[in-house]
Order: C-alpha cells, then structure tokens, then sequence
C-alpha cells in the first residue's frame, strides 16, 4: 500500500514544517511541502493540519510472556502500544522463564514473530551467575542488559558485588540498571511494619522504598560505570536528589552515563496515593510534588534523555490487594504520549521537547536503525496527532489485557488518530488493521 499524508505540520528535529509525507514499501519514499498524486492506488490521508510525530520508542515495558500472560501478551501489550502512538518497544527480561539465557532470548523473538502490531527487541537479564551468556549477547539484535540493582517483579536482584563489577567490566553493550537500594528498603519496611503492623497504608510506599534508597544505588551505579568505562542508562529515576548525579550540558551522543524518566513518576505525586492507591503503586515509587518538578525540570535541562513508560500490568484483582500483598506496576502504554501532550497544552513541555525525549533520543542513545525520525529513506513508523479531540478514558476504549487504568476516568485533550508501523496503516480512530507488521528491531552498532 502507497499512503500520502497531506496537510501535516511535520514534528522533527527540533523544527515543525508544514507539509506532505508518502509512504511506500515500508519507508517515508518523500517529504515536501506538497506532493502530488502519482498513482491510482495511492491512499491520501489528509492530515488536516493535525501533527505528524515519529513513533515513540519506547524503552522499557513489561508484555508478560512467557509465563505469565493472565496479565498481558506481546500481542495485546503492542495493541494497546500503537493506540498510543508507539511503534517500537523494548520488553524487559523478568518473565517466566527469564530471559537470562541465549536459548530463552531466542524463544522470546520466536513469540513476538507470531504476531506484534510494534516493533520489539528484548533486554537480557543479568543475574549472580550467568555471566558467561551476557558475553555472548549480540550487539546488533540486543538494545541493552538489564540490571535490577533493587529487587522487583521477578526477582532478578544482582547483589554480589564482585559479580556486579565483573559484569560493568564486560558487558558487550549498554546497562540499563533499575536502581533501589535494598538495605535501606529493608530496614524501612521493617521500621513500618513496628508502625502498622501487617496494615500498612499505601501512603508509606515512598518512605519505605524512599528517595534514599534511589539516590544511593543509583551513585553506586554510576560510580561503577565511571571506574569500569561502561556505558550506563539509568532506568526511572523518580527523585530530585537523583538529578545532583546527571549532567545536562553535554550533548547526547557524548554521554557515557544517561537517564531515563517515566511517565507516571511525571504525572502522579504522593498526593495522589489517597485517591489511587495501590493502583499507583510502582517501583520505583510516586514521590513528592518537588520530586515530580524536579524530573519535569531535568527534562528540559537535558538531564534526563528518555521518556518511556515502564508499562507493568497486572489483573484488577491483584492490585486490589493491601499495601503489602498488591504488586507494583500499572498499564501505561495507551496513555503515555496523551499524557505527555497535557504538559504540552500547560506551557509546560513543547511538541518538539516530547518528540525528542520519547522518539530521537531513544533511537540515538540504542542506536537503532532507522527509526525515530521523519526522514527519507527511514521505516514509516509513523503518528498522527489531534491535538484538540478530546476523549475521556473509560471502560469501553481501554485495550489493555488487564482491563483497568490508573488514568481512569481522566479526559484528554489530545488523540492519537494514525498510527503507521512499517508503512501499515495499524491503528485508525479505535480500530485496528488486521495485519500486524511489527518487526525485530536492528542496532547499528
């Protein structure tokens, strides 16, 4: 299929350019301010002055297969990822089986050829004992190792300190660390539980797994990767202490040590827990109103180089757990860009600042081939945007496995109404194609 977007005001590099777009045979064939109909199968779409952004790659969600696929799928998780405008995606290793192993990183690829709307590419998992298979990653197929250095769903903690650093030392490619400290969450939990007994309340979530406990593993981390010369990203940050530790004048591509930020610990504060409560509850945990300024801030200062979502989801049923027994994590891939553009209507963030923190910085920190920019020759994963249709979120347009969102209830003012992936047209106002054109992912590395 041949698809022109005419009338687009075009969202890349900083700049945005009135203009067209054609797509053919999976790429963006040319860009103009005006192109003509060359043929009787060309499909236009006219854009009508909407806002045309490259997909959003999204660096971090959890699709829950293998093993535990109650909660969500490669092919569900990406449904309800291009209904959000993100067309490629990396999965997080801590399924069962865990993908610790080449055999089980293979498996992992083999699922998501099945059938995935958005592109994908799979994180290894570093663990106490397999260094010998992170030796063998593949560079060009793999976007980065995954370290939990505080522990989380799927109990993937690395916390032998010799294996740690022999693992900064050799790791083929770049570390993308969760960071927690587990002592101090330890020693925390326990000091609630004198508190509360078993009853803890949710609001206790950001004093037990505190900002203390963030700022000292993610030093800890960062004063590994500048003793062994690795090349560190640091997962969800959620702290403004944290941000003391990143540096914001030097241009990307010249960083060795890169941050990342999610969209809840953006948009939710401890003020929240009242009315939200263990639906909000995610590891890292919501912080305070001056944590959530200070990430904001550090987006703009350049601190902080990703935009993702840590989409973690898990059924109704157990989040409605108590405190201690409801597990972290929430649905987020659906919701993370219109969220992003809410800050955008504030004053508070620019189209061209979300288009480079979730689309351009992503591709160039993994270096992944071809995508993350509108240019020729580049895959179309491309996403059309109204920034003035708003949509309340709501039962019956959730697309989620689980079913539930912690934006429930929430309208927004902004909607994703295209989105291309591979120059297939694979959401179009709340429907879906049935192809499902989702591709490996390449590194250019």
């Amino acid at each position: 299929m041949v698809y022109l977007i005419k009338h687009a005001k075009i969202v890349n590099e900083g700049k945005i350019t009135e203009g067209d777009v054609l797509i053919e045979d999976h790429i963006i064939k040319e860009i103009n301010s005006s192109i003509s109909v060359k043929s009787s199968e060309t499909k236009v779409i006219d854009a009508e002055g909407n806002y045309l952004i490259p997909g959003m790659i999204d660096d971090q969600v959890h699709f829950r297969e293998p093993g535990l696929t109650h909660k969500e799928t490669i092919l569900t998780g990406s449904k309800a990822a291009v209904s959000g405008g993100i067309t490629s995606f990396f999965e997080m290793p801590n399924t069962n089986p865990q993908t610790t192993t080449q055999e089980k990183f293979q498996e992992k690829i083999e699922l998501a050829q099945k059938g995935s709307f958005a592109n994908y590419a799979f994180m290894f998992g570093g663990t106490n004992d397999n260094l010998e298979e992170i030796k063998k990653i593949d560079p060009q197929t793999t976007p980065a190792l995954k370290l939990f250095l505080g522990s989380s769903t799927g109990n993937m903690l690395v916390d032998d300190e010799k294996v740690l650093k022999e693992i900064f030392e050799n790791s083929p490619i770049i570390i993308s660390a969760h960071c927690e400290d587990e002592a101090t969450i330890k020693a925390n939990l326990e000091k609630a539980i004198e508190g509360f007994g078993e009853d803890i309340p949710i609001s206790q979530h950001p004093e037990i797994r505190s900002a203390e406990a963030c700022y000292l593993s993610s030093s800890k981390a960062i004063k590994l990767a500048e003793e062994t010369g690795a090349r560190l990203h640091v997962f969800h940050l959620s702290t403004a202490k944290e941000m003391r530790l990143f540096n914001g004048k030097k241009k990307l591509e010249n960083k060795k040590i890169t941050a990342e930020v999610c969209v809840h610990h953006l948009w939710f504060s401890d003020e929240d827990y009242e009315e939200k409560g263990t639906f909000i509850k995610w590891n890292p945990a919501v912080k305070s109103t001056k944590d959530r300024q200070a990430l904001l801030d550090a987006l703009k200062s350049n601190k902080i180089d990703v935009i993702a979502t840590d989409h973690a989801p898990h059924t109704l049923e157990e989040k409605e757990n108590s405190y201690t027994k409801a597990p972290s994590g929430g649905p987020l891939v659906q919701h993370a860009l219109p969220a992003l553009f809410e800050y955008y209507h504030q004053g508070v963030l620019s189209l061209e600042q979300i288009v480079q923190k979730t689309s351009h910085n992503p591709a160039k920190l993994f270096d992944v081939e071809k995508r993350g920019f509108i240019k020729e020759g580049y895959f179309a994963d491309l996403v059309l945007v109204n920034l003035n249709s708003p949509w309340t979120v709501n039962q019956s347009n959730i697309f989620y496995k689980c079913g539930w969102s912690p934006f429930f209830g929430n309208t927004f003012k902004s909607r994703i109404t295209h989105t291309f992936v591979n120059g297939h047209l694979v959401y179009n106002n709340f429907k879906f194609s049935e192809e499902m054109p989702g591709q490996p992912l390449k590194f250019d590395r």
